[in-house]
Parts: C-alpha cells; sequence; structure tokens
C-alpha cells in the first residue's frame, strides 16, 4: 500500500509541477530583460488549450508520428520512478538501473527523431540530424559522470548513487563530486535544449535543434511533447538537486519543501544563464559538451586516485 501512494504521489508531481518550473525560467528571463514576461502559470494554460484542440496530420505519416509524442512521454514518466526525490525513495530499485534510466531518455529521442523523419520534410530532417550528433556526444559525458558516482558509491543503483549521500561525503569526495556536478548541469542544458545550446523560443532555421523536429505536431500531440520536455527537465533537475543537497531531516515535509525549493532554485539558475549567455554557434556546441567531458573526466581520476 504503502509503494502504490509512493509511486502514485511521484506521478502527480512530476505531472503537476513539472511546466511550473518552465513558469519559473521564463519569469526569471523577463525580470533580467525588464520585462513584465508571461504569467508564472503559463505553461500550463498553454498545455490545456493545446488539449482543447484537435490534431492535424499529413497523409505522408505514419502511426509513428502519432505515437512519438506519447512513447516519449511514457519514457521520461518511467525514468522519475528509477531516481530518488531528495528523501524520497525510488519505488524501482535493482542493480543497473542507471543504465535502464538513462537509455529511457535515448528511447524518447529516438521516437522524437523517427516522428521528425516521417513527415518527409528536409527541414524536420535536418533537426533531426543535430540532435542525434550532439545527443551521441552529451550521453558519452552522461556515462561518465555515472561511472565516477559509481565509483564513489561502488553500487550501480541510482539510489544507493545519490540517494544515500551526507554531508560527510561532502569532506571526503567533494572534489570529485564538485567536477561531475559542473559537468552534469552542462549536460543538464545540452540535455534539455536550453541556452547556450538551443532556444526553445526561437524559429530560426538556421540555428533550431530541437523545435525543428517538432513544427509540424499541434493540439494534443503537441502538448504531450511540451509536457513531456518539462518532465525530462523535472526528473534530471531532481538527479542534480538530489546530488547537490544532502537531506537529513526526519521530517517529511521539511524534506518536501528543500526539494522543491532546491529544483525552483535550479529553474532560477537556469534562467539566469539564459539571461547572461548567448547561444552558441553550431560550430562551437561540441566545444562546450567537450569542456562538460573534461571535467568529468578528471572527476573521475580524482575517485580512482581516492580509490586505491
Amino acid at each position: 500500500m504503502i509503494l502504490v501512494v509512493s509511486v502514485l504521489l511521484r506521478f502527480v508531481a512530476c505531472l503537476l509541477f513539472s511546466p511550473f518550473l518552465l513558469g519559473v525560467i521564463g519569469k526569471t528571463k523577463a525580470f533580467f530583460a525588464g520585462k513584465k514576461g508571461p504569467p508564472l502559470l503559463q505553461p500550463y494554460y498553454d498545455i490545456v488549450k493545446l488539449l482543447q484542440k484537435s490534431g492535424v496530420y499529413s497523409l505522408t505519416t505514419t502511426w509513428i508520428f502519432r505515437a512519438a509524442p506519447l512513447i516519449s512521454m511514457s519514457a521520461v514518466l518511467i525514468a522519475s520512478f528509477l531516481i530518488p526525490f531528495g528523501d524520497f525513495k525510488a519505488p524501482v530499485q535493482f542493480w543497473g538501473d542507471v543504465i535502464l534510466f538513462a537509455y529511457l531518455f535515448g528511447l524518447a529521442r529516438f521516437f522524437t527523431v523517427l516522428a521528425a523523419l516521417d513527415t518527409g520534410s528536409s527541414f524536420e530532417g535536418m533537426g533531426a540530424n543535430r540532435e542525434i550528433v550532439f545527443s551521441c556526444l552529451s550521453e558519452v559525458v552522461l556515462f561518465l559522470n555515472f561511472t565516477v558516482l559509481v565509483v564513489l558509491s561502488k553500487s550501480f543503483s541510482l539510489s544507493q548513487m545519490i540517494g544515500d549521500r551526507s554531508w560527510a561525503s561532502w569532506t571526503a569526495v567533494g572534489p570529485s563530486l564538485i567536477l561531475v556536478i559542473v559537468s552534469y548541469f552542462m549536460i543538464l542544458l545540452v540535455e534539455n535544449s536550453r541556452i547556450p545550446i538551443d532556444d526553445p523560443a526561437t524559429h530560426l532555421e538556421l540555428t533550431m535543434i530541437h523545435e525543428v523536429m517538432v513544427l509540424d505536431h499541434g493540439g494534443p500531440d503537441y502538448a504531450f511533447i511540451l509536457h513531456a520536455s518539462a518532465i525530462k527537465l523535472f526528473v534530471l533537475g531532481s538527479f542534480f538537486v538530489t546530488l547537490l543537497i544532502p537531506f537529513q531531516s526526519h521530517s517529511l515535509v521539511i524534506n518536501a519543501a528543500i526539494f522543491f525549493a532546491g529544483m525552483t532554485g535550479l529553474a532560477v539558475v537556469i534562467g539566469i544563464v539564459e539571461s547572461v549567455r548567448a547561444r552558441l554557434r553550431m560550430n562551437r556546441i561540441p566545444s562546450f559538451i567537450t569542456g562538460a567531458f573534461v571535467l568529468a573526466l578528471f572527476g573521475l581520476i580524482i575517485a580512482l586516485a581516492r580509490a586505491s
């Protein structure tokens, strides 16, 4: 019974809180631009409005185009059950779940790319090509970060890798953790198509990466895509916050408040980054990802030196 309640609460938290992060990012960017900006709850309004519309499908597309948004959203929701949210344990834990966690996001990306190619549009094919190239680079860094945490925790389970961390661990393996956190944050921006890698609000054909792949989606399908993007940010952000902030309180209310405050703070930081940084030129993005790789590599070297 407790497990069922935990799963339901986690499911509701992912669905309801994730669009709020996009609203916080939008408000932060508007503040730095000296504007009022859209309402904090604008992402919710957009999703509800899109759900009330009907879908429009080209005769060129197949079932893949219609199934991709639902598969992508389902994949990121399933991934949320593998990761602890602060002091709240993951309902699904097993040896090697870190591999499944990473490739559930790969599955979501795979069907998004297939849907783009299914339209027969060379424009969306261009975006799919860019998405695959950069994801191949970022996944290497993501697994390198996981490798550092595996060495430090001596476990292949996400719950053991990041869920049991305490303040004492920072004094023992602090340098490695700092490098991993910075590297992971950079990959977080890449995986969620945020500035300086991509701009979710842009419609310039020469700079679009993720957005160009979903131009033909509309109505409920686009609502699922927007919501899946928000949930992906929430889940990957949960990994970051749980790793960054050790939770030691014995009160569930305090733990929940700390976790959601940390998630809101992460959204503010992303908004600040997007406000003070310009979007990188396309040929500079591999250099950005390489920088994250170097940080993770140094973290691994320090972790291996400590382990030996």
